[in-house]
């Protein structure tokens, strides 16, 4: 590993920090899906995908995260969709309870796009409403541009639209560690001097001291609220997606992603949702969506950080329901 010095620029602390409802099966699909007792999997693409259907209405998945998280950091928030809508959470390739790959470069941001329309097909849905978070935001905006007669509606929650975006959060986030935890950055930056990177077994334990209250919420207190999975996060799949040293400088499929020209062209409802206080996707960035995407819903959580479903929870589900509603009722009365 060759030895560089890299002055002050960004960590981005993956949901290693982040990281249910009443389960409704489906028949075994012709791919032969095999089950579990908290869901079932769906055979796309050579590979098990775990999934779990709550609810009846109008299908809706939620893509979480990450990338390396499950959707376990999402319960039971999301939840309460399933009271008017058919909900889907899933764990994408390599995450949660859905198979690993052999050779981490299995992992890939064009993967989890097309597994998504795999599970879509599996379930011999129609069209669906496709919700991303994060990461899962960037993976929704990928799918709706490029199976936009799959999409009914588009949620995008506390996500970035391209890899300068995220590189500045990267930015952001450094700052704030370095700033609040100089004992930690010191020790962070003699491991860099030393040849580390950030997929470095020795900076990931050390990225694990980071309090998620210090990065991801308006009230640290709120991060004693997030479910963590039990199979834990996945770096492979991190660090594969955001290129090796991604804490500080993102490269990989992340780092030539740029959705700014395209966003423009959706033509399903859209709806932007942010957090004042998210210093992830910061709403420096954030705001720009309205110039990219116009034709979009705008929503800034005064009172979150990066998961206002947490922190703002009442407003958020009606944001988002009413959102869903709204259109609904709208094309009804055509």
């Amino acid at each position: 590993m060759r030895n560089r010095k890299i002055s002050h620029t960004g960590i981005l602390v993956s949901f290693v920090l982040l990281a249910s409802s009443l389960f409704a099966g489906r028949a075994a699909s012709a791919q032969g899906a095999a089950r579990d007792t908290n869901g079932a999997y769906a055979w796309v693409d050579g590979a098990h995908l775990w999934f779990r259907i709550a609810g009846h209405g109008e299908p809706v998945v939620v893509i979480p995260g990450g990338p390396g998280d499950s959707h376990v950091y999402l319960t039971p928030w999301f939840d309460r969709l399933s009271k008017h809508y058919k909900l889907i959470y899933y764990d994408q390739f390599g995450t949660g309870k859905s198979d690993r790959a052999k050779d981490p470069n299995e992992y890939s941001f064009e993967r989890n796009v097309n597994d998504l329309e795999g599970l879509r097909k599996d379930l011999g849905i129609k069209k669906w409403v496709v919700i991303g978070h994060s990461y899962g935001g960037m993976v929704a905006q990928a799918y709706a541009l490029k199976y936009p007669n799959s999409v009914d509606k588009l949620v995008l929650s506390n996500t970035f639209y391209d890899a300068e975006m995220w590189q500045e959060n990267d930015d952001n986030s450094n700052c704030e560690i370095r700033n609040q935890y100089p004992g930690l950055w010191a020790k962070l930056m003699k491991l860099r001097d030393e040849g580390c990177v950030s997929s470095s077994p020795q900076c990931q334990k050390l990225y694990g001291e980071v309090p998620a209250g210090l990065l991801y919420y308006y009230d640290a207190g709120n991060a004693a609220k997030v479910r963590t999975d039990p199979r834990g996060f996945n770096p492979q799949v991190y660090y594969r997606i955001v290129g090796a040293d991604g804490d500080f400088l993102i490269e990989g499929d992340i780092g030539r992603l740029d959705f700014r020209t395209e966003l423009k062209n959706l033509k399903m409802p859209v709806l932007i949702i942010a957090g004042r206080f998210d210093r992830i996707a910061i709403p420096r960035f954030s705001e720009r969506f309205k110039e990219y995407c116009p034709q979009a819903k705008f929503v800034m959580f005064e009172k979150s950080g990066h998961l206002p479903f947490i922190e703002e929870t009442r407003k958020y589900f009606q944001v988002v329901e009413e959102f869903l509603g709204a259109f609904s009722c709208d094309l009804l009365s055509k």
